[in-house]
C-alpha cells in the first residue's frame, strides 16, 4: 500500500463533518470520475489510480467528443493525463481498468468513421501501448480476460455505458440474434470471441421464450466478474422495437461459468421490473447482492447464482449501489438524490450497514446533484462508492464544488 498520510496537496474533505478521514485526489483536474461500483480504479500496488476525465461537463458529449485517461499517484500526489479516449459513456467513462500489476491500464477507445470499439492497453509510465481485438466491460480479477457486451448496441438501451456513435451504427437486434451476445477477449493474444449468444442463452433459459419478449430484441448490458474469476453475471435487455431506450425494458440478471457454460437466470425481469436494480456479487462469488421492493419497501437483498436461498439482508432502506464487504457483515452504498433517503438539496448520505446488527452509519454527506445534471440526467453524478482490494478503503464520486471530483475515504477505525 502507499504511505499514509496522503500528500498535502490532496485536501481534506470536511463538509458536513464525515465520520471517516476523506481526500480529493483530483483537486487539479476537474470532471474526474472513476468507472462503478463493482470494480476499484486503485492500482494494483495500491499507489495509483486510473480515471475517466470528462473536458466539457456542461455539454452532452457526442461522437467527435473526446476525454482523457488520468493517473493520479497517491504517494505523491502528482495527477497528470496519459491518454485520450473517443469510446467512452458519461457514466462509466472509458471503463479503465487495472490488470495484474500497475504497467496494466486497461480503456475503451475507437477510430472515428470506423466506430468500433476495442481496448487499449497502455503502461502509463513507458506509454507503450496494445491494441484488443474486442472492447473491455470488466476485467478478470486476475487481468487475463475483458469481458464485454457490444457497446454500440449497449447504447440502444441506456445512455451513459456504451459507446457514442453516429446513430447510423447502431446496429439493431431481432429475437435472441446468434451474432450479438457475451464477448470475450484474451489479453494475452488481443484476439476475441463471441462468447455466448443471446440464442444460446434463450435457448436454455424457457422464461426467455414467452411473452413480454415479443416484437423486440436481446441486447446486453452490465457485465460482472465475481472476485473468484470463476462467474460472470450478464445483465440482459429486451429493447422493443417501437419503444427504444425510454420504455420500460424487461430486464434478467443472468449467471453463467467463466467459460460461458451453466447458463442460469438468477432473477427474472418480472421480479426485477417491480422495482429492483444495481446487482452485485458478493465477495463468496455465488450470491448476488441488489435493492429490490419487498412488501412495498425496497430493501437490500441476496439470492444464489441460480436464483435459491432468496433472503432480506436488513430491514433498512435500500438505495443506490450496495457492495458488501468480504466480512459479509458491512454493506456500504450510496443514494440517489431521488432516493427517499437524499436531503433535498442536492446532497447525498454515503451508508454503511452492519447487516448482522441492522445499525447503519452515515458515513459522510456529500453534494452529488451538478448544474450539468438539469441539462440531462445523463450527465448526474454517482458516487459509485467501491473498495480497494484491502477492503479498507473507499473511492466514490462527488462535485461539492459543482465540478466532478474523486475522493478516498479511509475506513480502517471504524471496520476494526
Amino acid at each position: 500500500m502507499c504511505a499514509q498520510p496522503y500528500p498535502d496537496c490532496f485536501p481534506v474533505y470536511q463538509e458536513f463533518s464525515p465520520e471517516i478521514p476523506i481526500h480529493c485526489i483530483t483537486p487539479d483536474i476537474g470532471g474526474c470520475f472513476h468507472r462503478f461500483f463493482d470494480s476499484s480504479p486503485i492500482s494494483p500496488s495500491g499507489r495509483y489510480v486510473g480515471l475517466t476525465r470528462l473536458r466539457d461537463e456542461n455539454h452532452i458529449p457526442g461522437p467527435a467528443d473526446v476525454v482523457d485517461i488520468v493517473l493520479v499517484d497517491l504517494l505523491t500526489g502528482k495527477q497528470q493525463i496519459v491518454a485520450q479516449s473517443r469510446c467512452f459513456g458519461t457514466q462509466l467513462g472509458a471503463q479503465v481498468q487495472w490488470g495484474k500489476t500497475d504497467q496494466e491500464l486497461y480503456y475503451n477507445d475507437l477510430n472515428p468513421g470506423q466506430w468500433q470499439p476495442f481496448a487499449i492497453r497502455l503502461d502509463p509510465f513507458s506509454g507503450e501501448q496494445a491494441q484488443m481485438q474486442g472492447p473491455v466491460y470488466m476485467i478478470s480479477p486476475d487481468g487475463r480476460w475483458l469481458a464485454s457486451p457490444c457497446l454500440l448496441r449497449t447504447e440502444l438501451t441506456q445512455s451513459g455505458y456504451g459507446a457514442i456513435v453516429p446513430p447510423a451504427f447502431l446496429p439493431l437486434n431481432s429475437g435472441a440474434d446468434h451474432d450479438d451476445g457475451l464477448y470475450m477477449t484474451d489479453t494475452r493474444t488481443g484476439h476475441s470471441k463471441l462468447l455466448v449468444s443471446f440464442r444460446q442463452i434463450v435457448s436454455e433459459i424457457p422464461e426467455l421464450q414467452k411473452s413480454p419478449y415479443e416484437n423486440g430484441g436481446f441486447y446486453g448490458f452490465h457485465v460482472k466478474w465475481n472476485l473468484q474469476g470463476t462467474r460472470l453475471m450478464f445483465i440482459l435487455r429486451y429493447r422493443y422495437l417501437s419503444g427504444g431506450k425510454h420504455q420500460k425494458m424487461p430486464t434478467d440478471v443472468i449467471t453463467m461459468y467463466a467459460d460461458g457454460t451453466n447458463i442460469q437466470l438468477a432473477l427474472p425481469s418480472l421480479r426485477r421490473l417491480a422495482g429492483g436494480h444495481h446487482p452485485n456479487w458478493t465477495p463468496d462469488g455465488d450470491y448476488i447482492t441488489q435493492n429490490l421492493v419487498i412488501g412495498g419497501k425496497i430493501r437490500f437483498v441476496k439470492y444464489r447464482y441460480d436464483g435459491d436461498d432468496f433472503s432480506t439482508l436488513t430491514e433498512r432502506i435500500g438505495s443506490g449501489h450496495p457492495i458488501m464487504h468480504p466480512n459479509g457483515r458491512y454493506l456500504i452504498t450510496d443514494t440517489y438524490t431521488h432516493e427517499s433517503l437524499a436531503y433535498g438539496d442536492g446532497t447525498t448520505p454515503l451508508r454503511l450497514i452492519d447487516v448482522e446488527t441492522g445499525k447503519e452509519r452515515v458515513l459522510a454527506r456529500i453534494q452529488t446533484k451538478s448544474t450539468a445534471s438539469d441539462i440531462d440526467t445523463v450527465m448526474r453524478v454517482d458516487p459509485h462508492p467501491t473498495w480497494d482490494s484491502t477492503f479498507q478503503r473507499i473511492v466514490f464520486n462527488a462535485c461539492p464544488d459543482g465540478i466532478r471530483r474523486v475522493f478516498v475515504a479511509d475506513l480502517s477505525d471504524i471496520l476494526m
